[in-house]
């Protein structure tokens, strides 16, 4: 049975207008720079293929992404160090190997629409905007959404559209998406999010509350014979996210 969309309330993005072209970051060739690049190659080959992540374009853009860029200053030195950091407003920027993971279950193509709902530092948003054509995030914490957007700007993800507001009610304007990812834990999935799936994607999500486990939705291509979308869910490994905050907090 379906349900109907939550309310809720949305403010637009305060930075920069995003246009429609490739997304994409290119260090500089300074000598500190050459020794973040070269850290985060280390990143990618001890943290994230080590582990079983094998999607090249996943690796690729591991590799391509500074995440020193999307940390407050006085972290940065530990930018690639495997641990999630605080970014403030009581949010992380995740572990290096979870983003890839996550990224990775997400099967992605490179025409791919995605929607990522906690947009956070904006690290998450880099990375699939290296993969795919279009990323939609949101992000509830005004502060953290203005300053995504800047970093995304700077960097030249043309191609990452930021918004402030709830996620609750998802991106109802841009959808059906290819696929979505939730960085923030949720007791269940918005409903909402679910019907913005489309036929064949994917929805990655850190649910649940005390305890936490990253699920994978996957939306049939084919609907049952009822006409109803066909959803089947598989939980993975235990994790840890701040939780999900705003209307999911009531739902």
């Amino acid at each position: 049975m379906r349900m109907r969309y939550g309310i809720v309330m949305v403010t637009l993005m305060a930075a920069a207008d995003f246009a429609n072209a490739g997304g994409g970051a290119s260090d500089t060739g300074t000598e500190d720079e050459q020794r973040l690049a070269r850290e985060r190659a280390r990143m990618v080959e001890r943290q994230i293929a080590a582990r079983g992540v094998t999607d090249t374009a996943v690796l690729r853009a591991m590799r391509a992404v500074p995440r020193h860029r999307f940390m407050p200053g006085e972290l940065r030195g530990q930018a690639y160090e495997d641990t999630p950091l605080p970014i403030g407003f009581g949010q992380t920027i995740s572990q290096p190997y979870i983003v890839a993971l996550m990224t990775e279950m997400l099967h992605l193509d490179r025409d791919d629409r995605v929607l990522e709902i906690g947009t956070g530092s904006g690290y998450q948003a880099a990375v699939l905007g290296e993969i795919v054509r279009e990323v939609y995030t949101i992000e509830i914490v005004p502060e953290l959404a203005a300053r995504a957007a800047e970093t995304l700007d700077l960097l030249a993800y043309r191609n990452v559209h930021v918004r402030a507001g709830d996620g609750y009610a998802g991106w109802p304007e841009h959808a059906p998406f290819d696929a979505i990812i939730l960085t923030a834990a949720p007791d269940r999935v918005p409903q909402p999010l679910l019907e913005q799936l489309a036929r064949g994607g994917r929805l990655v999500v850190p649910e649940g509350d005390a305890v936490q486990r990253l699920v994978l939705y996957e939306r049939r291509v084919e609907d049952g014979p009822d006409g109803e979308p066909v959803i089947q869910r598989r939980e993975t490994l235990a994790v840890r996210f701040v939780p999900m905050t705003g209307e999911a907090q009531r739902d």
